[in-house]
């Protein structure tokens, strides 16, 4: 079969791979029916992730079709078709009993395409099948179900639960790549009073409208911090979430905080940021990082079901598997192609 095989920094081959097998009787294998590029795979691609092996086959982003499973897999059978999460669980450590499942303790966490092969593929193997997939409705389709796997739950945690958004709130998202575009529409579900969307892309900017930013502001143009105080008058956004994961970025939420307000860190960094201690002491501002659990998938799959979570725009581009080296390219080049989530299907 066929993977996205990661060869360093820079280095990137869809090529001939071996194929996944059973090695745990937890295990699932699916047939990779329908999956997606993350901002994440283009960090390890720049080198930020450096737990990456050369020879790794990347993405956690998946839904598919069970083929085969394990002696130790009780909820699924042959011709299942199942979401496969971001996140693996044991299930049986501490962390996973308390449903902190990104820091499962036995072998779990995120570990696809990053500590062992991902699903950027045509066939992958799933460890923890029975807690690390989840059994797709009819009414959902593949593109759907595939957003969940990664960008909406991680926004829903790490941005608006971390962030402990509420009603009535200012919130500030920086970067309208995917995750925030998520993190604007899952902020929403709390009545926020205005959220506030910064980014160096109009078209980016223009898709934060259609998810439902109130205000946006392009970068280097226009003047964050201006806008956000003249919303606030003077005051600075209850909740800023981070959303690129560059250094600038991250000191830049921490100007456009109020007193006592919060910042949430998603994005995922490669490079040392600089915390200014000297200013944030005496302003009771809240910072919290994370990586995501997917504890939250069940639900945020019922809302989809019920036509609460409107999935429609984020999906730009559309590729075969033979075109997994260009789907690659495209996203990468967002600026120029306008791509904001890209799908790769049989």
């Amino acid at each position: 079969m066929r993977g996205l095989v990661y060869g360093g920094p820079g280095n990137r081959s869809w090529t001939e791979i071996a194929d996944p097998v059973i090695t745990d009787p937890r295990d699932a294998v699916i047939r990779v029916d329908t999956v997606t590029v993350c901002g994440t795979d283009l960090h390890i691609l720049g080198g930020d992730v450096p737990a990456v092996a050369s020879g790794r086959v990347l993405g956690h982003e998946a839904v598919g079709t069970v083929v085969e499973t394990g002696s130790g897999v009780s909820s699924l059978a042959e011709g299942d078709r199942v979401l496969a999460s971001c996140i693996s669980a044991c299930g049986i450590c501490r962390y996973c009993r308390q449903g902190a499942y990104g820091q499962c303790l036995g072998g779990g966490g995120w570990i696809l395409g990053h500590l062992i092969d991902g699903v950027q593929s045509e066939y992958a193997r799933i460890p923890y099948a029975d807690l690390s997939t989840y059994k797709l409705p009819e009414q959902v389709s593949d593109e759907s179900a595939v957003l969940l796997a990664d960008i909406l739950p991680t926004s829903y945690e790490v941005g608006v639960l971390n962030g402990q958004v509420q009603p009535g709130d200012t919130v500030v998202v920086v970067g309208a790549g995917p995750i925030g575009l998520a993190a604007v529409l899952t902020a929403r579900l709390y009545s926020p009073a205005h959220i506030v969307v910064i980014d160096k892309a109009e078209a980016r900017l223009q898709a934060a409208k259609l998810f439902g930013a109130d205000t946006t502001v392009l970068a280097g143009t226009q003047d964050p911090l201006a806008a956000v105080q003249a919303l606030t008058k003077g005051l600075g956004a209850d909740v800023v979430m981070e959303a690129v994961g560059f250094p600038e970025t991250f000191e830049l939420c921490t100007t456009l905080v109020r007193p006592g307000g919060r910042i949430a860190n998603i994005g995922v960094h490669g490079k040392p940021a600089t915390l200014h201690l000297e200013d944030l002491w005496i302003r009771n501002v809240t910072i919290t990082t994370g990586l995501v659990d997917t504890s939250s998938t069940p639900r945020l799959l019922d809302m989809l079901v019920a036509g609460q979570l409107d999935l429609d725009h984020m999906i730009t581009h559309r590729f075969g598997f033979d075109d997994f080296m260009q789907a690659y390219d495209v996203f990468a080049d967002a600026a120029r192609s306008g791509a904001l989530k890209v799908v790769v299907s049989r």
